[in-house]
């Protein structure tokens, strides 16, 4: 021996210990195969949850656009479910003068209301829904025609039944005529009016029923409103 002291077994460099390994982590760091395999299994089924929960998102999306395509438009009011013909308006005229014959707007869809100039409420106050309501229209407005016929012909000459439509809407049309026809084309279209007594100055109001009548392009009366709809559910 030199001197120097013995070196045992313990002392000597661990040069060929195998690296630091966690715990499941195999011999070496390196992965056991059946963890490699459960690890691999947990991706796959991670995978197949993900791509359905996709899928069923997917679907959901498609049967909303589907039925928002398919679904008929929701009116406010009253549907016919079947075509009922609007009758005539016989023995009246429009404002300017010349025969009421609905038939000139065929192809397009006519709002038609029954009410006076001298409406303190009611009248006035529809008439600018309608207003409203074409005026969000844009361009299709175009093909839609309001018309109000009077029930009070003694104070609605067509002249200034025209120009109080059109103070709401420049499109707007009067329609008018004798007592006998305004009261005719009324009982076709089931509406009620009454004119009540004078006051000691001769002012009158006329009671009268407010429903707004649409009429489709082929000329068939296809939903009522009452008077308090809004423009947004015309």
């Amino acid at each position: 021996m030199n001197g120097d002291a013995e070196m045992t077994v313990s002392d000597a460099p661990a040069l060929f210990a195998p690296p630091d390994a966690t715990p499941g982590s195999g011999v070496g760091g390196i992965e056991p195969p059946a963890a490699r395999r459960r690890r691999s299994t947990g991706r796959r089924a991670l995978r197949t949850v993900l791509g359905f929960a996709a899928a069923v998102v997917a679907g959901l999306i498609v049967v909303q656009l589907g039925l928002r395509v398919l679904r008929p438009h929701a009116y406010a009011g009253t549907v016919f479910p079947d075509a009922v013909a609007a009758a005539p308006l016989d023995g009246l005229a429009f404002d300017d003068g010349t025969p009421a014959d609905l038939a000139v707007w065929r192809g397009d869809v006519v709002v038609m209301y029954f009410g006076y100039t001298s409406c303190p409420d009611v009248c006035p106050t529809t008439l600018s829904v309608l207003a409203q309501a074409l005026d969000s229209m844009g361009d299709e407005a175009d093909d839609v025609h309001v018309a109000m016929v009077s029930v009070d012909p003694d104070r609605d000459p067509l002249p200034l039944l025209g120009d109080y439509v059109r103070h709401f809407d420049e499109s707007f049309v009067g329609i008018g005529g004798p007592a006998d026809a305004i009261a005719d084309a009324a009982a076709l279209y089931g509406v009620f009016y009454e004119l009540g007594e004078p006051d000691a100055d001769g002012r009158y109001t006329v009671d009268h029923t407010a429903t707004l009548m649409g009429i489709d392009p082929s000329g068939d009366l296809r939903v009522l409103w009452g008077p308090d709809v809004a423009a947004d559910d015309l």
